[in-house]
This record gives C-alpha cells, sequence and structure tokens, in this order.
C-alpha cells in the first residue's frame, strides 16, 4: 500500500509518526533523542555517507515535528546539514559547444563574462555573470543551459538563494509559505513545520476540560487516501478524538455567497481563498492589496461561525496546503483556527495510534454544496461566484479570470496594475491545478479535476442558498 509519492516523505512521515506516538503516551520528551536511532538503526547507512550525518540530519528533523524554530516567523524552514549535495548551479557551458566561429554568447554578454579557452570553448566568469540567460538565447546549440538547484526553480517568486555555506536561504520578506520548494527540493532539506503536538494536546486536554476539537477538513480531502474510502477516513479522524468533521467547503459556500455580493458591490475583485494567492498580492503587488476580497477564507469563516455558535470549541484545519499555517497565525485569523496539519501529517496521526482506515465503517461527510466542494480545483470558485450571483438575483456581467500557478497569478495581476486585464475578478491559486496540488498532499501526480466535481455531485445540498440555510437550521436546533 503505497502511501507517499518518494522517500523524501516516506522519511518526514516517519519522523512525524514517532514523535506523535511517543507524545500521545506522555513520552516524548523522556525518548526524543532515541527516535533518530529507531529510524536508522544499526551501523549501516541508508541514504547518505554515514549513519551519524543521517541521525544528525534526523534530529533537525524531529525539532521541526516539533514545531521548529520558535524565533522563526515562518513555517518554512531550511535544514542546512541535509542541503549539501547540489550543485551551485546558474548558467553553464556543455559539451554541446563546439567553439563556433560566430561567437554570439560573447557579443550579446553586457558584463564580459565570456571567454573561450584553447579549444575555443566558451567559457563562463561566475564572479562577472549576472544571470540573465542573453548568452543561452542566442547560441544555436543550446549549449549553454541554466542549472539552476531544485528549490530555486520551483520558487516562482525568487525568495530562495545560496548562503555563505552553500545551503538555501529562504527570504521571507518574500516568501509566501505556498511549500513549492518542500516537495521539490530531492533531499529534503526544505521543509514546514508540524505543529502536530498542539492537536495532540488539544485532544488530549479536552476528555479533562470539556472543550470540543473540530476538524475542518479542506475539500480536496477528495483526492486523498486513495487506499480507503472517504468515509472511512471521516471514521479515522473521529477515531483520533476528533470530537466532529466539518468541511471547510461550508465555509466556501458562505465565502461564494458572501463573495458574489461584495464584487457586484465593487465592480472588481480579486479572490481571498488562498493565502499563499493574498500573500503574493500583498507583497509583489501591494497597490492591489484593496481589490482583495475581504473575505476570509472558507477555513477561517468556517471555524469562526463555529466558534462563535459553540464557546467551548477548538478548530484544526485540515488540508493540503503549507500556507494555511501561516494565515492561521494572522491577526484576523488565529482566534478562529487554533491549529493547521497537512494530509501528510494526518496519515501520520493515524499510524501513530495504529488506526487502520480501511477497517473503519464509513461516516458521513456531508454538510456543504458542490459549488462549496468544487473550490479545491482551479475555476471552482469562479463557478461558485458565478452561482452566488445567480441564486441571490444579482445582475454582474461576471468576466472572471482562474489563475493556476504564481506564474498564471502575475500575469494577470501585471496586466491589472497596467489598466490592460480585460475582466472583474482573478481566483488566485498558488499551486497548480488549486487546492489539489497542494505542497502537503499525500502524492503529487497530475489530479483528475473531475474527481473534484463527482465528489460535488454527491453532496446533498445542491445550492448555495440550501446549504448555508440548512447551517443555520441547524443552528437554532
Amino acid at each position: 500500500m503505497r502511501k507517499f509519492d518518494t522517500k523524501v516523505q516516506h522519511l518526514k512521515y516517519k519522523v512525524l509518526r514517532e514523535v506523535a506516538r511517543l507524545a500521545w503516551d506522555d513520552l516524548l520528551l523522556e525518548h526524543v533523542m532515541d527516535i533518530p536511532k529507531t529510524i536508522v538503526p544499526g551501523n549501516t547507512p541508508t541514504m547518505r555517507c554515514c549513519v551519524y550525518k543521517e541521525r544528525a540530519i534526523l534530529s533537525e528533523r524531529v525539532k521541526l515535528a516539533m514545531g521548529g524554530d520558535s524565533n522563526n516567523h515562518n513555517v518554512i524552514e531550511v535544514i542546512e546539514i541535509a542541503c549539501d549535495e547540489c550543485p551551485m548551479g546558474g548558467y553553464e557551458v556543455t559539451n554541446a559547444c563546439r567553439g563556433c566561429l560566430a561567437h554570439r554568447c560573447e557579443d550579446v554578454c553586457k558584463f564580459g563574462a565570456i571567454s573561450f579557452d584553447h579549444e575555443q570553448k566558451a567559457v563562463i566568469d561566475k564572479s562577472k555573470c549576472k544571470e540573465c540567460g542573453a548568452c543561452s538565447r542566442v547560441c544555436p546549440y543550446s549549449a549553454i543551459i541554466n542549472n539552476k538547484r531544485p528549490c530555486e526553480r520551483a520558487c516562482k517568486i525568487k525568495a530562495i538563494s545560496m548562503s555563505e555555506t552553500k545551503a538555501a536561504s529562504i527570504d521571507n520578506e518574500k516568501c509566501i509559505a505556498c511549500g513549492a520548494c518542500v516537495y521539490q527540493c530531492p533531499f529534503g532539506a526544505i521543509t514546514d513545520k508540524s505543529y502536530i503536538l498542539n492537536v495532540i494536546d488539544m485532544i488530549k486536554k479536552s476528555r479533562a476540560n470539556g472543550e470540543k476539537v473540530y476538524a475542518v477538513v479542506a475539500p480536496s480531502i477528495s483526492s486523498q487516501f486513495s487506499y480507503a474510502k472517504l468515509g472511512q477516513v471521516i471514521s479515522g479522524i473521529k477515531e483520533l478524538g476528533f470530537y466532529s468533521v466539518i468541511e471547510a467547503a461550508l465555509g466556501a459556500d458562505m465565502v461564494a455567497a458572501a463573495e458574489s455580493r461584495e464584487l457586484a458591490e465593487k465592480g472588481f475583485l480579486t479572490s481571498s481563498c488562498c493565502p499563499a494567492f493574498v500573500a503574493y498580492v500583498e507583497k509583489e503587488f501591494p497597490d492591489l492589496k484593496p481589490f482583495v476580497s475581504h473575505n476570509l477564507s472558507p477555513a477561517a469563516t468556517i471555524a469562526k461561525y463555529i466558534k462563535e455558535t459553540e464557546k467551548n470549541a477548538r478548530i484544526v484545519f485540515i488540508g493540503p496546503c503549507t500556507a494555511k499555517k501561516q494565515e492561521a497565525k494572522k491577526e484576523e485569523v488565529r482566534d478562529y483556527i487554533d491549529c493547521v496539519i497537512t494530509f501528510e501529517e494526518l496519515q501520520a496521526l493515524f499510524d501513530s495510534r495504529d488506526i487502520e482506515i480501511p477497517e473503519l465503517e464509513e461516516d458521513v461527510l456531508d454538510n456543504a454544496s458542490y459549488f462549496g466542494r468544487i473550490f479545491a480545483r482551479s475555476g471552482g470558485l469562479s463557478d461558485a461566484v458565478a452561482q452566488g450571483l445567480k441564486e441571490q438575483n444579482i445582475e454582474f456581467d461576471l468576466k472572471a479570470v482562474p489563475c493556476d500557478g504564481i506564474e498564471a497569478c502575475r500575469v494577470a495581476l501585471l496586466k491589472k496594475s497596467k489598466n490592460l486585464l480585460d475582466a472583474n475578478f482573478i481566483e488566485g491559486m498558488a499551486c497548480i491545478g488549486g487546492c489539489i496540488g497542494g505542497a502537503g498532499c499525500l502524492t503529487h501526480g497530475e489530479k483528475n479535476k473531475a474527481e473534484v466535481d463527482k465528489y460535488g455531485r454527491e453532496a446533498l445540498e445542491k445550492s448555495i442558498g440550501d446549504a448555508i440555510g440548512q447551517l443555520y437550521i441547524l443552528q437554532d436546533q
């Protein structure tokens, strides 16, 4: 039964599972130093040059599994000792160079970084190269390539550079916590902090203090845990000790209704559902910040509702998103969402309690409408806003631009900043495909958007209004 894509993910999971297993039994502080030896026993290395380095790296992973560096406000951190195998990168001349007579690469370089060796092959002086790429573009043999590190290539906002020790370094002022670098790093040297200890602590204390710990699950859960049925996953979450499981998609219904009204009132809007997209607007396009919808994200919206109707509620959001961990720290959100974990971490929690979800009875997860559930894929939010306008009889000519991936978001935002965008609504999603492509997913292959729509069609509530109305009927009861 394969639960993860890569050995890096599996290693991360094993650390999380062991930390959680000890925490449930109140043995973590006593045995935390034993975890690296538990995962890498004996004297034979499994991944690195020696077991001592493997265990040293695992010790750093354990720290991140326990919340990471509290002085670093970013939820994405670099394990420096694990980041030592990638080439420096930059533009390099390959063996495809034929030592041609044209020397276009030399002519186009404005910085004098190109010279030629005794065989007339091009050579790049790294001290002069500005990595503009002009030489690569004019080479007739495509002999000059940009050999970027995977993390740099994954980061579309250029928040990653190399430190003096040649390890990856994250510029927290630029980082939007999207997690693209986390999955793309082949050594697992960049990872997100985990707050599973907070979740375990909440669940354990709830038994004594009468609190109710709610799990708010992202609609993209429909694309996860392919080895079990969704109803069994819901049963597993309750088996962990959660009081109830609520769809974040219900919050999406509430957002779709409110956002459609806000759009009609203001005439132009960008979505506020993806925290990485919102952070990108705030950091790279501050002049467009007033156009970001004033609605909270679906997760925060439903969490706010629960907290306002249930005084002893605690909220844990479970989804595919590392940026949600950052969002939960924001002043306008932190009172509503107590903790965020990813689907990766949920799997670790299941296994830390030896819960075999394929063996469980199926429970029900049915609060939201079709339109709330399709927020999980790119274009779903735009469809839901269109439906919100229709159901509320609001006459407004919606021209939506669904953007999945930061590069697509950048294009739309640039056009808007120059008054060249023929649209009045930007649906921004930082991950390719939308939330179903999030960094905290169990698997990262291309997701079938039709599966999201299929899950949406299974909803009992067929309209946004019906879903929200049912919510308030339950509140009155």
